[in-house]
């Protein structure tokens, strides 16, 4: 009753809103087809670290413009997505690096919407040893009950020496991000005039903290409403405590909790905007896989169950074609995880020579959550990581009804698109 009465409060406020999500200047008129470039986890690389012998590889940053440029030179793009993660698991976390993303990202002559991935923000604690710094962060020694930070010469309790920013602490490096990607809120990176409502603008007055996540926005656009809700991997931050501590403090609990509320409220909203426009479909984009073990046991993805609880309620409540793009576990994969008999397509890993979806029992991600059976649902993982750097390009007509197959879905249809140059 109490969650009915909420959701009247979000379309109530939506409505009067929705002059302006709706009249979102676009290259193409409403009911015509649009096309997309996504793509994620990337540039990839290694931050160089002596004292662990570790050398520096830039080489995917390097490629980066040209990258864009394959973008860029197809005028068939109108928009650009990021779905999170812009260095990896092996690189630090520093002022520098995330500003250099943000200069090379103005080279884009597309609008470009961006979700923040764990890698940036909420794995930047991270580290295991002296010569295994990953992030830059640091690591507990039970012995001495202190700390051990990644310093510039070693391991280190002074935290004026940590190599990541503010010593890869993930609230402050996501107030970074922010500042880098989203210091006004409701406008794109890249350049064009796509318009989109951020949540730290367009909040629930009755929960006025969500005005803090700027990087959740929504817009509509060509009879489709697209939303993009910061959910990071590393189960949704996460279900190992923060810089390996016995037990994860009260920031981090508290972090997770009114993060992942704020997305189920953008969520709501952004399904709202879908009924009051007759949409014909939507989009959520978020980092996470949500589906992926990653070689952990099913309670490692309890903490997403909130989302994916709240993505199948709205879904079955729209009765129209909704579209989940993610990126974070690399592979690209196409299926619908919230059905038990969906199919399942996608790449091959190169680490086993088999195909990603024999990562599931029963080649299914349904088994990771067998809760749901939404059949108007579609996700699809974009490939990442590694070379040769690819993007998506979706395609969404509100005008058409595609049949389920490797590349079709409702009003949406998609083709990979790598760089061999690259």
């Amino acid at each position: 009753m109490l969650r009915r009465g909420l959701i009247t409060l979000v379309a109530v406020g939506l409505a009067i809103s929705v002059g302006s999500v709706g009249s979102v200047a676009t290259a193409s008129a409403a009911g015509s087809p649009v096309t997309l470039a996504v793509f994620g986890d990337s540039p990839y690389g290694r931050s160089a670290y002596a004292p662990a012998g570790q050398t520096a590889d830039t080489s995917q940053f390097q490629k980066t413009p040209a990258f864009i440029g394959t973008i860029n030179s197809d005028p068939t793009i109108s928009d650009a997505i990021h779905v999170g993660d812009i260095h990896s698991g092996k690189e630090f976390c520093t002022e520098d690096y995330d500003a250099s993303i943000a200069s090379v990202w103005k080279t884009l002559t597309k609008p470009l919407v961006y979700t923040p991935g764990d890698n940036e923000w909420a794995d930047c604690h991270k580290a295991s040893s002296l010569t295994s710094p990953g992030q830059g962060g640091g690591f507990y020694d039970s012995a001495s009950g202190t700390t051990n930070y990644i310093g510039t010469s070693g391991l280190s309790t002074n935290t004026a020496d940590c190599v990541s920013y503010h010593c890869g602490n993930p609230l402050d490096n996501l107030a970074k991000v922010r500042q880098n990607f989203f210091a006004q809120p409701g406008r794109t990176l890249g350049s064009g005039t796509l318009k989109v409502v951020s949540q730290a603008t367009a909040y629930d007055p009755s929960h006025p903290g969500d005005a803090q996540y700027a990087e959740n926005v929504r817009w509509a656009q060509n009879d489709i409403v697209f939303v993009t809700i910061n959910v990071p991997g590393g189960s949704n931050n996460d279900a190992d405590p923060w810089y390996k501590v016995p037990t994860a403090t009260q920031a981090q609990t508290d972090e997770r909790t009114n993060r992942t509320a704020a997305d189920v409220r953008w969520l709501d909203a952004a399904f709202a905007d879908a009924a009051v426009q007759h949409a014909k479909a939507v989009v959520i984009t978020s980092q996470a896989d949500v589906w992926d073990l990653d070689g952990k046991t099913k309670d490692h993805l309890t903490n997403y169950e909130p989302v994916i609880s709240e993505v199948a309620a709205k879904t079955t409540e729209f009765g129209r074609p909704v579209l989940m793009l993610n990126g974070d576990s690399h592979l690209y994969r196409s299926d619908n995880p919230l059905s038990p008999t969906a199919t399942c397509t996608g790449e091959t890993d190169p680490a086993t020579g088999a195909g990603v979806c024999a990562h599931d029992p029963g080649d299914n991600a349904w088994n990771e959550h067998p809760y749901y059976n939404v059949s108007n649902f579609h996700r699809i993982v974009v490939h990442g990581s590694t070379t040769p750097l690819e993007w998506l390009k979706l395609t969404a007509d509100p005008n058409a009804n595609y049949a389920v197959t490797d590349t079709t879905y409702g009003p949406f249809s998609w083709q990979r698109m790598p760089q061999p140059q690259l």
